[in-house]
């Protein structure tokens, strides 16, 4: 039987949905994120839409940045609650064409519908029936590609946006593959990138014509998963939570540089607060905690804790972050940003024997 994996990506998803509820805004390049205070201010963009994207801007721009590249656009800070009840409607409807149904993001799923279409032409029908439901129902758009595999299937949806359905057969794998940059694929980035190219490896198709062995010679682990992806070896399953998620993370620039320790853990309380609903409303528990602090200067530092057993405990967490934190108080700088990152991910465990350590832990 044909393997048919789907991911489903909504298009530029918080601007979209600001545009949907303010009409005036369709057109207008739009930017989600911290208040650009006239070019002064701090932060970074979020998302924006593909008419903001003309003019450089893109997500983890400073503010200020985007702000003087276009000075006209509408920029909004983000409205979290609204785009949750987007995202729950749009993933009611995605989850409703299959059971083996996988959320990765606020925006992203995976499907496989190897068991609903018998070939290609079913598929098709399947994803713009699917991509029409969204936009009727949702009033947003969602670009969706087809593969055998997952990593092949977040390639071609992002390969016909906004709004497009993109569908790759087993047989044109290397052919649809061959001429993208390397950085289509999942886990190489732009310094990952830099050591592929020294090697001579600019496209997929370089990867392609190299044989696994050199592969992993030239790059170890990580070109042994590139080789796979590229040549449509990725065996990952569409399946819901099951420590696929490796880490939780959320974090906050301050307005103005501070060296107000007060400030820094009531901020670090308020990220605290925020990620525990997240993980309390998906039963995820955790087994390491991490801080990230940026100085003056960007200079950042991370520091972590990892429990004895997987927990779900805020206030532990807050005392481990303000430990963690008290390293930095007598450093004479000034903090720029703060976050916070659960990781070692593990949903809904069973229930761990009470031990001494345990106890005391406690």
């Amino acid at each position: 039987m044909s393997r048919f994996i789907l991911h489903c990506d909504l298009d530029c998803f918080f601007a979209a949905v600001e545009a949907r509820d303010n009409p005036k805004y369709i057109g207008n390049p739009i930017i989600i994120g911290a208040d650009p205070k006239n070019g002064k201010g701090r932060g970074v963009v979020s998302t924006c839409n593909y008419e903001a994207r003309k003019f450089g801007l893109h997500s983890a721009m400073p503010i200020s940045q985007a702000y003087k590249r276009c000075p006209h656009g509408i920029y909004l800070h983000p409205n979290f609650e609204k785009y949750h009840k987007a995202s729950k409607e749009v993933m009611e409807i995605v989850n409703s064409y299959s059971d083996m149904f996988q959320q990765v993001s606020i925006d992203e799923a995976y499907l496989d519908i190897s068991d609903k279409c018998k070939n290609v032409i079913e598929v098709r029908d399947l994803a713009k029936k699917l991509k029409d439901e969204v936009q009727k129902k949702v009033g947003i758009t969602i670009s969706i590609g087809c593969a055998p595999t997952k990593s092949i299937a977040k390639i071609a949806s992002d390969h016909n946006k906004p709004n497009g359905v993109t569908v790759v057969k087993p047989e044109y794998i290397k052919k649809f593959l061959s001429p993208m940059d390397i950085t289509r694929i999942p886990g190489i980035g732009k310094k990952s990138q830099l050591y592929y190219n020294k090697k001579g490896i600019k496209t997929i198709g370089d990867i392609i014509n190299l044989t696994l062995p050199k592969m992993v010679q030239l790059f170890g682990k990580n070109g042994e998963w590139v080789w796979n992806v590229a040549n449509g070896f990725d065996t990952r399953e569409v399946k819901e939570f099951h420590g696929d998620r490796k880490s939780i993370s959320k974090e906050r620039t301050f307005f103005e540089d501070t060296d107000d320790f007060n400030e820094i853990l009531s901020k670090l309380e308020e990220i605290n607060n925020r990620i525990h609903k997240s993980v309390i409303k998906n039963k995820i528990h955790y087994k390491t905690v991490s801080l990230k602090i940026r100085l003056e200067g960007y200079l950042t530092f991370t520091r972590a804790h990892s429990f004895i057993h997987h927990i779900q405990d805020k206030k532990k967490v807050l005392r481990v972050i303000t430990e963690l934190t008290n390293e930095f108080s007598t450093m004479n700088k000034k903090v720029r940003l703060v976050g916070i990152k659960l990781s070692n991910l593990k949903k809904s465990p069973s229930t761990f024997q009470k031990t001494i350590i345990n106890y005391l832990e406690n």
